[in-house]
């Protein structure tokens, strides 16, 4: 099957749970969509137990093999993602949680990292599953970042108020492009990637994070001005348009290049337009055009990752034997989640300014794709199907449970 033949499978299916959403269930897009492709995927297990003579199984598993799921979302489908939910976030909104954000995408993400890896070690080992700790923190890595295209799609369904809305989307923004680079990092030294083995304690670690971070908001910073001067010098809505379109895919292929963090690169070039360039270099009618076509691509991308992440319930690769390992990572990525969330806020002093802030951000840390690709990039080690199979879980139970029981939290704490 040709890239066209299963962008178009993917788009048609898309549509009909879309529809099948809107007409009958009502939830949030993205859980509904989710939602019905894990229950498409339950079914077709189901049919293939009952009429194996129709061979279902295989011709699912071929369509899904053919699908890199790394490629797709961190090689692609990510970097539109991301400059069109930065977009939409505003710095005025942001400015009076800086600190917040800055130390949640960075002290935050670490101490998940530890936490996590850590916890997960204990609890794989009482389970009678060896797997090494250094394996444990890339595992902590993968699962610390909150996913800024969940988070966002909930954000945009729950209408929270401003201030909780960009210290969310400011934090999932910035600490899913961190969390990227600790992972690689974790990956060099659990000696398991192919870049050199790094010792545990090397300087070369903080230069590597360093240079990442650093150099993605340079780059992401000299881009976003070069297309905010262009924007600015002219008043022609589909060039201007195709001028964001061409700044994240430069931005996010460049950044590839030069071994610099892609994710906040683009996220960085997506604020100072969604900010600077929509206030000094577009007409009224030019934020219009790039509002609804950036809105339009955000809505598709969400739709087909989202239908994704659920037939991946089909997948061959995940590991059922650790279905039990699996549910007990869940607690694991929830308490780790709230601690990494409540000493940050507790140094900081927020818990004055918001009543129930640590849990709120607790529990709308959603975890997605993001960390599916990020199981699925690991390298053919034993410990693989485990950590998949864990990863998809936490994920399963994020987006569902999580994301829908949400706005009941808000409206505990009279936020929402």
């Amino acid at each position: 099957m040709n890239l066209f033949d299963a962008t178009a499978i993917l788009v048609a299916l898309a549509a009909v749970f879309s529809y099948v959403n809107y007409r009958l269930l009502r939830l949030p897009t993205t859980t509904g969509i989710l939602s019905l492709a894990l229950l498409s995927s339950l079914l077709m297990l189901g049919s293939d137990w009952l009429f194996p003579q129709w061979d279902l199984r295989d011709m699912v598993e071929n369509f899904l093999s053919g699908i890199d799921f790394y490629q797709v979302l961190l090689k692609g489908m990510l970097c539109f993602l991301l400059f069109a939910g930065a977009l939409h976030v505003k710095f005025e909104d942001m400015r009076s949680n800086q600190w917040t954000i800055l130390v949640l995408a960075t002290v935050g993400v670490i101490l998940s990292t530890l936490l996590v890896g850590g916890l997960s070690f204990a609890l794989f080992g009482l389970l009678g599953l060896s797997i090494p700790f250094p394996i444990c923190l890339v595992f902590g890595a993968l699962l610390s970042p909150t996913d800024p295209i969940a988070v966002m799609g909930l954000l945009k369904e729950l209408k929270a108020p401003k201030e909780l809305d960009a210290m969310i989307a400011g934090e999932s923004l910035f600490n899913d492009g961190v969390g990227v680079v600790v992972f690689l990092t974790l990956l060099g030294v659990a000696g398991v990637s192919e870049a050199p083995h790094l010792p545990l304690n090397s300087l070369g670690v903080a230069l590597l994070f360093l240079r990442e971070v650093a150099g993605g908001v340079l780059l992401g910073f000299l881009l976003g001005y070069l297309a905010f001067r262009a924007l600015k010098s002219i008043d022609y809505a589909p060039l201007e348009l195709l001028i964001t379109l061409s700044l994240a895919m430069t931005t996010y292929a460049l950044a590839f290049r030069l071994d610099v963090s892609g994710p906040i690169a683009v996220v960085v070039a997506g604020l100072l337009i969604g900010n600077q360039g929509k206030r000094f270099a577009m007409s009224e009618r030019t934020i219009g055009h790039v509002d609804a076509f950036w809105g339009m691509m955000d809505d598709i991308l969400n739709a087909i990752l989202f239908l994704l992440i659920g037939l991946m319930g089909f997948d061959p690769r995940l590991d059922r034997r650790a279905f039990w390992a699996a549910l007990a990572i869940i607690p694991v990525a929830l308490s780790s989640r709230f601690l990494s969330v409540l000493v940050p806020i507790t140094f900081l002093h927020w818990r004055r300014k918001q009543p129930g802030i640590v849990p709120i951000l607790t529990w709308g840390g959603l975890r997605g794709g993001l960390s599916i690709a990020m199981a699925l990039s690991l390298p053919s080690i034993p410990e693989k199907g485990i950590l998949l199979t864990a990863t998809y879980a936490v994920v399963l139970f994020s987006v569902l449970v999580q994301g829908m029981t949400m706005r009941k939290l808000l409206s505990r704490y009279g936020v929402g």
